[in-house]
């Protein structure tokens, strides 16, 4: 048995069939594929419309709307507010320290890549002159 006849064999009937059809007919059946895919979303859309959305928790907020007296809702709600502020004061905080630490790393490469060129510079100037020397001493 051949490389070939074997890996046909292994080959699902699918690929095989598809290998022997024309391109018109790939081209119906991708077009079908696309048109079940559709059908199928249409299907699920009203699931997803109808069903209850989960609430996101974040870490140290209070549910406020299990009081009932007005005075501890408002104390519920201003002590998310205070909670949000912090976390919104801790968050500008730390990355104005990352930017300010990036500047820093880009003031260095700036640096680094100042001295480089320079180091270029003097090193072309360093290999010209020595194959002009060299030329100056081959044509004596």
């Amino acid at each position: 048995m051949t490389r070939v006849q074997r890996q046909q064999r292994h080959r699902p009937a699918g690929v095989q069939a598809l290998r022997r059809a024309g391109p018109l007919r790939i081209a119906l059946l991708a077009l079908l594929a696309v048109l079940a895919l559709l059908a199928l979303l249409a299907l699920l859309a009203p699931l997803a419309l109808f069903s209850p959305a989960a609430a996101q928790d974040v870490r140290g907020l209070e549910i406020c709307t299990t009081e009932k007296q007005m005075e501890r809702r408002t104390g519920c709600l201003q002590s998310n507010v205070e909670f949000l502020q912090q976390a919104l004061a801790r968050l500008t905080r730390e990355t104005q320290d990352k930017i300010a630490a990036a500047g820093r790393d880009l003031v260095a490469a700036r640096t680094e890549i100042a001295a480089l060129k320079s180091a270029l510079a003097k090193l072309s100037s360093d290999l010209a002159e020595m194959k002009a020397k060299t030329e100056s001493g081959n044509k004596k």
